[in-house]
């Protein structure tokens, strides 16, 4: 059986190019009916935060990327912690010692710098780098070639001393699902150290020990990865356990090509969830960041990209972050989506902004998602719903400077307005083919251009020079509430004049 996980560090917020990962993983577990396993590294006490850890679970939750496993105590919806497996670090570390795997290290920090330092100076017997030449200390093994004794008696003194792999000879290999075979020399790896002298694990052990104990079969992770894998590689060899498919993921870039920060807008996938994406849209496009479903299909439902994903659909370029790509995907879910749905999506919103009515779930309801129906061809976020619909949603309406200016200088408009406020009153049905031909017929009797009329019946209602299709609005709006917005406008007009 397939079995992935996402083990994200809780020094940060979930950023897109992790969820991007995570979604990798789940899609795979989802498609081949296997194990999605939500693992939290928490291990590096300083920078990890339990802020981080809810906001990554937040994160997590709204994009729908729910996990399969959780520890004995908490159950399946509770994640793995690498806090609360610190034992047992220390002692597959000390197996890698027996088994001949790994060896003591005594060395401090301190000596370890000035032995680099000298061998960077080109000290005794050793030779310079040319210049523009990089320069790389690879650890001398000093410690691999301590005899029992002298180990014995550092441990009965109990030296500080940390565990370093003993790289063997040789190369390792691994034939990675999106780039395919990949190789490094090992004489280009030094003995890396798995646990540190203060009984902390590295990354290297605590990935692969997890890895082993929670038998996953393939690791899905981001390009920046790939130089870890020799290392963990030989660690599952040194443990004796198979090692895993590995698909490394490239990057997400930002528009101009680099990689992927702060500096091109939000990364934090909570911050896109403050902003009204919905979740089904993120999904769909961190899913198109990097893998193609085969054929020209872009918006997919969540069932219908598990269908198609596969790793071999990964590509090996690197992917741009197109946040007007983002709006689009946004756009076309919102139109997609059931319009009850929309409607308990969008009530949070017009509750934040003071413009939500509790008819709205019982006596208006009807004509509440009547509303949002008309208002959603124009919506790219959820907040949309509040700013395109307050002339619906609120008492009044405030006149934009610029629509004033462009649209009120008719002459004689006050007039006009009066006449098809009155032509409007008459009507005996008040619905948008109706209220149009009105509309048009004033404007005839009036001697001005429909347009014109248009343009300042919009912003008497809106107070804009944009809107959904005007003779819809003043539907939706009713008789009563229109004729208030041009009796306004008239007087607003009037009084501008004196």
């Amino acid at each position: 059986m397939v079995r992935v996980r996402f083990a994200p560090s809780p020094t940060g917020y979930l950023h897109v190019g992790g969820a991007r990962t995570a979604l990798f993983n789940w899609l795979f577990a989802r498609r081949q009916g296997g194990v999605f396993i939500l693992r939290i590294e928490d291990t590096d006490v300083e920078r990890s935060s339990p802020e981080m850890v809810d906001g990554i679970l937040e994160a997590m939750k709204w994009l729908g990327l729910d996990w399969d496993e959780g520890p004995e105590v908490g159950g399946p919806h509770q994640p793995y912690f690498q806090s609360g497996r610190l034992e047992r670090y220390r002692a597959m570390a000390e197996q890698l010692v027996r088994d001949g795997h790994a060896y003591y290290c005594y060395c401090t920090p301190d000596a370890l710098k000035e032995r680099r330092a000298a061998a960077q100076g080109a000290g005794p017997g050793q030779q310079a780098p040319a210049a523009g030449q990089d320069f790389t200390w690879q650890y001398d093994r000093t410690c691999a070639r301590l005899s029992a004794e002298e180990v014995a008696r550092r441990e009965a003194e109990h030296l500080p001393r940390a565990i370093r792999f003993k790289v063997p000879p040789g190369r390792t290999g691994f034939d990675d699902l999106v780039h395919g075979a990949v190789g490094f020399d090992n004489a280009n790896i030094e003995d890396f150290v798995v646990l540190r002298s203060d009984h902390h694990p590295t990354y290297h052990l605590s990935v692969v020990a997890d890895d082993v104990d929670m038998e996953v079969t393939h690791v899905v992770r981001g390009d920046d990865h790939v130089s870890n894998t020799p290392k963990q590689v030989m660690l599952y060899e040194a443990f004796g356990r198979p090692v895993p498919r590995f698909a490394h993921v490239p990057l997400i870039l930002g528009p101009d090509k680099k990689r992927l920060s702060k500096r091109h807008g939000a990364t934090s996938v909570t911050e896109y969830k403050r902003q009204g994406y919905l979740p089904e849209a993120m999904v769909n496009f961190l899913a198109l960041l990097g893998w193609s479903p085969g054929n020209d299909q872009e918006v997919l439902t969540r069932e219908e990209l598990i269908r198609a994903f596969s790793l071999e659909g990964i590509s090996s370029s690197n992917a741009v972050f197109n946040p007007e790509k983002l709006d689009w995907f946004n756009g076309q879910h919102i139109c997609r989506m059931p319009i009850d749905e929309l409607g308990s999506r969008v009530r949070p919103i017009l509750e934040a902004a003071g413009l939500w009515r509790d008819d709205y779930t019982s006596t208006r309801r009807t004509w509440y998602l009547e509303v949002l129906d008309l208002l959603r061809a124009r919506a790219k976020k959820l907040e949309d719903f509040a700013r395109h619909g307050r002339p619906f949603f609120a008492d009044a309406v405030e006149y934009d400077s610029d629509a004033v200016r462009k649209h009120l200088s008719t002459p004689d408009l006050p007039v006009h307005l009066e006449a098809l406020a009155a032509a409007l009153g008459a009507l005996p049905t008040f619905d948008a083919v109706a209220i149009e031909g009105v509309l048009r017929a004033v404007a005839e009797r009036q001697s001005i251009k429909a347009a014109a009329l248009i343009h300042a019946t919009r912003v008497a209602v809106t107070g804009e020079s944009v809107s959904a299709g005007i003779f819809e609005v003043l539907a939706l709006l009713g008789r009563d509430r229109t004729r208030e917005r041009l009796d306004s406008l008239i007087g607003f007009l009037r009084t501008a004049a004196h």
